[in-house]
C-alpha cells in the first residue's frame, strides 16, 4: 500500500532549481524525495483541481528538463486512474475568508497554502514542504487539526 503525500508547490519548483535561493542540499532533497514519491507514494490532490492549477502555473507538462517537471507529468498522467494507486483527489469545500475550506478552523494562514492544509486534513497525509516558512509559523493550526508537515530543507522552513 502506498503512502498518501500532499506536495506543497514550492517542493518540485526547488527539484527544478530555476529562480530559487534555495542551497544545492535543498535541492537535492526535494530531487530525491519526489522520485521516492513518483515510485513509492500516493499524491493527494482536490477533486476542484485548485492544487493541480498551481502546479500547471509554474512547471510544465512536457516532464521537462527538470525533476520538478517529470513529478507535474506524473501526476497528470495519473491523475484520473481508475485503481488511483498514483493519484488520488479528494474533495474539499470552500469557505469564508477566515477559514479559506470547511475542513480548516478559521486561520491566519496564507490562502494560497489553505487548499494544501485542506487536502491533508481530509486524505489524513503530510505535508511536504521545502521552503515556506508559513508551515512553522502555524504550528498551533497544524496541531489541532493534526497535520504534519515534513521540512525538506529545514534549514528555510523559519526564514520569512
Amino acid at each position: 500500500m502506498r503512502k498518501d503525500v500532499v506536495v506543497d508547490c514550492n517542493v518540485p519548483v526547488v527539484a527544478n532549481g530555476k529562480g530559487t535561493h534555495v542551497s544545492w542540499d535543498c535541492q537535492t532533497s526535494c530531487i530525491t524525495e519526489l522520485k521516492r514519491i513518483v515510485h513509492e507514494d500516493r499524491v493527494v490532490l482536490d477533486e476542484g483541481g485548485l492544487i493541480f492549477k498551481e502546479y500547471q502555473g509554474r512547471l510544465n507538462f512536457s516532464g521537462q528538463p527538470g525533476i520538478g517537471h517529470m513529478f507535474f507529468k506524473h501526476l497528470f498522467d495519473h491523475q484520473y486512474n481508475y485503481d488511483r494507486k498514483r493519484v488520488s483527489r479528494v474533495k474539499i469545500t470552500p469557505s469564508d475568508a477566515d477559514r479559506g475550506f470547511m475542513e480548516l478552523l478559521p486561520n491566519g494562514l496564507d490562502p494560497a497554502d489553505r487548499k494544501f492544509l485542506a487536502v491533508a486534513v481530509v486524505a489524513q497525509a503530510p505535508i511536504l514542504n521545502a521552503t515556506d516558512s508559513d508551515w512553522n509559523e502555524n504550528a498551533g493550526l497544524l496541531d489541532n487539526l493534526g497535520v504534519t508537515v515534513v521540512q525538506l530543507c529545514p534549514e528555510y522552513a523559519d526564514k520569512a
